[in-house]
């Protein structure tokens, strides 16, 4: 099977940019850093009050969204001196999980949620919550940097009590950046470009439509630049933000999404 051979793929995370472009190095691409999502902040205090809440017993139900945000209560936890004590709360509370990196995460804390997602999305983790949740709980919510209305509004129709914790936020990508992007996508100079989270095709996209832009950058979308997202739920995202071809991997990983991606070079080189 040919590889990327010396294909420049764009990499619109900014997260783990150094162990995704080796990836693309080791497969014969050009990896091109491109971060769409902009920086993640954290307010440390209200953190550390949140986890201190969580300590105290005032919850019946933690629902965890993301792998990051996990990590960052556990973190927040061990800044407190009490990491131990945190892993007992969440081990004394019903707990219900989004995403298989939220899972893996609660696995290294051994830990394991009584309700998680069937298809990496919010909507299946609601599907999934369906008659375990009532008025009478009370609910930790830890949310992303991307707003959750549907989980929101679910627990509201739910009669349900829920505190919302925001361990990080996105803010918009830089300008520079999102012009360079857009004008080597114009220009032919970038052959696929990777989505490795649901801001990132909506911030492209947004950029490109108060630039102008949209039809052609969808054109080339359709015709030269491959768009590969790392899992079905991001792909929906990119394709309801006008791209209709993308491709990615049904196991939602960032190695399986390459391979994919050689996959499809080699099956227009073998056409």
């Amino acid at each position: 099977m040919s590889k990327l051979d010396g294909r420049t793929i764009a990499l619109l995370g900014a997260r783990k940019t150094e162990e995704l472009s080796k990836i693309v190095h080791n497969l014969g691409g050009v990896p091109l850093v491109r971060p769409a999502q902009g920086t993640v902040f954290l307010d440390d205090s209200h953190l550390e009050e949140d986890v201190t809440r969580l300590m105290a017993g005032e919850f019946d139900w933690i629902i965890l969204t993301t792998g990051v945000g996990t990590e960052l209560l556990y973190k927040t936890a061990l800044k407190l001196e009490a990491g131990e004590r945190f892993i007992a709360a969440l081990r004394s509370m019903k707990i219900a999980a989004r995403g298989y990196k939220t899972v893996n995460m609660l696995k290294k804390l051994g830990l394991k949620p009584l309700i998680r997602d069937d298809d990496g999305s919010t909507a299946g983790l609601v599907r999934n919550l369906e008659g375990h949740l009532s008025g009478a709980v009370k609910v930790a919510l830890q949310l992303h940097g991307d707003p959750a209305p549907l989980l929101m509004n679910w627990l509201d129709e739910q009669s349900v009590e829920h505190k919302e914790i925001l361990p990080y936020e996105h803010i918009a990508p830089e300008i520079e950046t999102m012009q360079q992007l857009a004008g080597e996508i114009l220009d032919g100079t970038i052959d696929s470009v990777v989505f490795t989270s649901a801001p990132q095709p909506r911030n492209l996209m947004k950029f490109v439509r108060e630039q102008g832009l949209e039809d052609q950058i969808i054109e080339q979308f359709k015709s030269k630049v491959v768009a590969l997202a790392v899992g079905k739920v991001t792909a929906q995202v990119v394709i309801d933000e006008g791209i209709e071809r993308v491709i990615y991997p049904e196991d939602q990983r960032m190695g399986s999404a390459m391979v994919e991606l050689v996959k499809f070079y080699h099956g227009v080189a073998s056409r």
